[in-house]
């Protein structure tokens, strides 16, 4: 990969359209998606909707102020039965999926093996999108739940800004897996565009008509943004906003980079394992006699033989 792709993948570059008073984000992932997705070899039908989920958490969790652990969980009654991603403040991203092979097929067609544009019916089914924030044990988590309304992940985002937030916001996101010199490579971008309510704080004068004009033009422009442009690594995320806005003068902040990182550890391990009974562990047990956990997040294995489990037990006496 060149440098110029390198420059413009990985990263979230946030914005804001003072004239119409709405900010904004732009996503764009590339690297980071092929770690999480390559690795565990996921089918295109499950790792599009990986990509895609990947990219929303990565535009939703840098839009909030917090500081912890942003996760985006979809659940249903599909063939994926589960999707979670989740963003740390420092941007380490993370994400898997659980999925039945042959619901999947059948669900596909036959010899169709790429998911099909409003997946979300078909592949997850009935079942809800789950937004969490965690601060850590000593703060209050918040979480917001919908069912899952639409049939693209954006519509289902919209659904939830729509139920909890009573914010107005536009969302477009856009995943692909192309081949260049014979290697696979994903890439996914997003584009939000949300009122400020601080914009109208205060302010007694507000001609409402025009607030509305104002939002809808805001929406067109981003909804302008072509699937090529958003995901084109030659083409820098600061040209793209100009290209689509530059009547309205945006201006555009610090970059955030993303990178991929899971936070599985031995001492984690060892922390769920003190949480489990001793005599409860024999299904952990593999065919050498020792206890294996897996993290699902980045397929690591951590193997535990009884003088490991010793010591873990003894340190929790």
């Amino acid at each position: 990969m060149g440098k110029a792709e390198s420059m413009n993948d990985d990263h979230v570059l946030p914005f804001q359209l003072d004239a119409l008073g709405v900010r904004g984000r732009l996503v764009r992932l590339g690297p980071a998606l092929d770690a999480v997705i390559e690795k565990h070899g996921y089918p295109p039908a499950v790792a599009r909707p990986l990509a895609e989920a990947m990219v929303l958490c990565a535009c939703l969790a840098t839009s909030l102020k917090y500081d912890g652990i942003f996760t985006l969980q979809i659940t249903g009654d599909g063939p994926i039965r589960l999707l979670v991603t989740d963003l740390t403040t420092d941007g380490a991203l993370r994400g898997y999926a659980l999925f039945d092979s042959w619901k999947l097929a059948i669900a596909l067609g036959a010899g169709k093996t790429e998911a099909p544009d409003g997946y979300v019916p078909k592949l997850f089914g009935q079942g809800r999108l789950t937004f969490t924030v965690d601060q850590g044990q000593h703060t209050e988590r918040y979480q917001g739940v919908v069912p899952l309304e639409g049939a693209t992940l954006a519509d289902c985002a919209h659904t939830y800004f729509r139920q909890s937030e009573q914010l107005p916001t536009g969302i477009k996101i856009v995943a692909r897996r192309t081949v260049t010199d014979g290697t696979p490579h994903w890439r996914g971008a997003a584009l939000m565009v949300q009122q400020m309510p601080e914009f109208d704080a205060g302010r007694v004068d507000i001609d409402q008509d025009q607030r509305e004009d104002d939002w809808r033009k805001a929406v067109i422009l981003m909804a302008s943004a072509t699937e090529a442009e958003m995901l084109d690594p030659g083409l820098p995320g600061s040209t793209l906003l100009y290209r689509l806005f530059h009547l309205e003068r945006p201006r555009q902040f610090e970059p955030r980079p993303i990178v991929a990182r899971c936070r599985c550890s031995r001492e984690r391990i060892d922390r769920v394992l003190r949480g489990i009974k001793r005599e409860e562990l024999g299904d952990l047990r593999d065919a050498s006699g020792k206890v294996a956990v897996k993290c699902e997040f980045c397929s690591t294995e951590y193997a535990y033989d009884d003088g490991d489990l010793d010591r873990i037990y003894a340190s929790a006496a």
